[in-house]
Formats: structure tokens, sequence, C-alpha cells
């Protein structure tokens, strides 16, 4: 299996016929290529050659973008370990860049602005930035779930409208948990525009400002919320997947020239994701231990967090295209986009496609 054992439960009979069909569509099968040891430098010409006599053209630099999130570890594996370098020098990409964000918002202005070529993000904000001119597309599944709503000690709560009238600090607008946050308020009655005060910032501000008690919940999405409960700064009173039963969270997204131009680059991301995500599922420990020496949370306390959050890290698209397109009606809902978007508009799954065939 790629993914670890609980994806079966996110699985439905609809995913299952639809990755039945597009891998029957699948004409190209490429290996997972999980060899190790790096290729020596005249295989690495070799393959760049004959990348360009297939037409393609060589891209010598690849920019990354991420956020600093347990949700996103998978970038970190891949590139602790060495393996976007194993799998991508012999394909021409002689440098590998990487910009970290705060939040979806300006990640994808980044994307937008052509100054990373792929990114670890929200659906969410990649729906928006889609709907205002991105040329891109979803490669595949990062994670589902993995969000709390965390209230001070001092208030009270049993029910959604115990919320009404409090300052709440979660992601920009058209993020992942701003979205989430203003449908799960619509569901319950509550005008997130009236009946409460949302304002938007990145985990950090937000982690202070919910211990400075400038606001009284924060909806954030993992270690935020456990290193919040550890201070003894609030608690958990709803997690995401109990707001919008696995509801998917980020993605990976690769720009629309990268896709056309260089397939064969691509196809190597996936295959590269997809080795990080599997290795992260079997050995939570090594994963945390790669997010701690990136961030200033120690290794227990991310531990800490993966033993308390309800996400899952999985690569599948097929598994998150059902509510990523919900996204896509949820943003027209709530103003943030014009009109919806179709899956064919948001994904391209033939990348991972090739991976389930050449396993089969």
């Amino acid at each position: 299996m790629i993914e670890c054992k609980q994806i079966s439960m996110v699985l439905n009979e609809r995913v299952s016929m639809k990755r039945k069909i597009m891998e029957l569509g699948v004409v190209v099968c490429v290996g997972i290529g999980l060899m190790c040891g790096c290729a020596s430098d005249t295989d690495e010409m070799g393959n760049a050659e004959k990348k360009a006599d297939k037409g393609q053209k060589i891209v010598s630099r690849l920019t990354f973008g991420y956020q600093p999130s347990t949700h996103q570890i998978a970038y970190m594996t891949a590139m602790d370990k060495g393996w976007w370098r194993e799998r991508l020098a012999p394909l021409g990409v002689e440098e590998i860049k990487e910009k970290v964000f705060p939040t979806g918002a300006p990640e994808m202005q980044a994307m937008l602005t052509h100054q990373i070529d792929v990114a670890y993000v929200g659906s969410a904000p990649f729906i928006t930035a889609l709907s205002h001119g991105l040329d891109a597309r979803i490669i595949a599944a990062v994670q589902v779930q993995g969000s709390n709503l965390v209230l001070r000690p001092e208030y009270a709560y049993t029910r959604p409208e115990d919320i009404k009238g409090l300052k709440i600090a979660t992601f920009p607008p058209g993020t992942i948990q701003d979205t989430l946050l203003r449908e799960w308020l619509l569901d319950n009655g509550i005008d997130p525009k009236k009946d409460v005060d949302i304002r938007g910032m990145g985990p950090g501000d937000a982690i202070s400002a919910i211990a400075a008690e400038n606001v009284m919940a924060v909806f954030l999405p993992h270690p935020a919320p456990t290193i919040i409960e550890l201070e003894g700064n609030g608690r958990s009173i709803v997690a995401s997947g109990e707001m919008k039963p696995n509801h998917a969270c980020c993605v990976l997204v690769a720009t629309g020239s990268l896709i056309r131009e260089n397939p064969d680059l691509v196809q190597a991301i996936v295959e590269t994701h997809v080795r990080a995500t599997r290795y992260n599922c079997k050995h939570k420990q090594d994963a945390a231990r790669f997010y701690s020496d990136r961030t200033s949370f120690e290794v227990d306390k991310v531990m800490k967090s993966l033993e308390d959050w309800d996400g899952r890290w999985l690569a599948d698209p097929f598994a998150v295209q059902e509510s990523v397109v919900a996204y896509a009606q949820t943003q027209k809902r709530l103003g943030y986009i014009d009109k919806e978007l179709t899956e064919d508009e948001i994904f391209t799954t033939r990348f991972y496609s090739a991976i389930v065939q050449e396993q089969q």
C-alpha cells in the first residue's frame, strides 16, 4: 500500500471506481524511483539529454513553497533525506530552492508571480488563486483534517452558540482554516460577519494573541493547538474533522508550465512525495524529528501533537477530489470567488495514476 492503513477509511466506492477508470486511461507508466544513492554525473547528463530529446525543457532550478506545519512534513522529510536531489538531479535540476510561508494566501501570491514552481499548500487558497488566473493544478494530496478550534480556559463551551461574541484568530480569508470555520459557523446558524470577530493572522501571531488574551479562541492547524494547550492557554473544543469529516486540507500543486513542458519532472516530484508520505506514516518519530529540526518546537511536543491531531497524511488525489470541489462551492457561497470550479480545472491525476499502475 502507498498510504497509511487509515487511508482506506477515507476512500468510498465512488473514489475507488474513479481511480480504476483513470488508471485504465494511463498510457505511460513511470517507476516509483526508490533507488538508494545519487546518480553519477554521467547518468545525470545522460538522463537530461534524453529529456531534451523528448522535447521537454530542461529546468536547472526548482523552487518549492511550503508552510511550517506538521501537515507538510513530507516536503521536509524528502529534503532532509536527500530524496529531492536524488530523484530530480538526473533530470537536469541542479539547484533546489525553498521558500517558507506563514499561510497559504501569500504562498499562492508567490506562485501567481512565478516565484515558486511547486507548492505544498492548503487546497482552499489554491482554489482562490486558481479563480484569479493562476495556471496550476493539484498533482497529489498531502493530508486531510488536522486543525482544531482552541478556546481560552476561562470560557465555557457546550455548543457552537457559546462562541458568539468572541474574538477568534485564524488564517487569513480564503485559507483552509478560514473557509472551514466560516462554513461551520454558518451551518450552526452563526453569522461569521456579525456574531463573531474573526481576525486573520499567521500561526505565530495567533499563538501569541491567545496567550496574551487578545483573542478568546483560535482555529489553527497542528502543532499549534497542542502547543497552546501545553502552555495552559487554551483547550481544544472542536477538531476540524468534526466540522467536516475527512475534509481535504493540504495538497501538492505544480505550475501549468511545469506540467506541460516537464511531465517527467512532475512525475518524479509526485513519486518523491509518495515516498516521503509513506515513510512518515511508518516512521512517525522520524517525521517529528524532521519537523523539530526545522522549527523551534521540541520533538516531544511535536510527537504529542501527532498523537493528538485527527489528521492523516496521504498522497492519493482521488481521495480528496470531492472535498476540494466542495471548497470551491463554499468559497462561492462566501463570496471569495465568482464561479465554482470543476475537478478538471483543479486536478491532474495522471502522474499519481502512473505510480498506482506501476505498483500493480
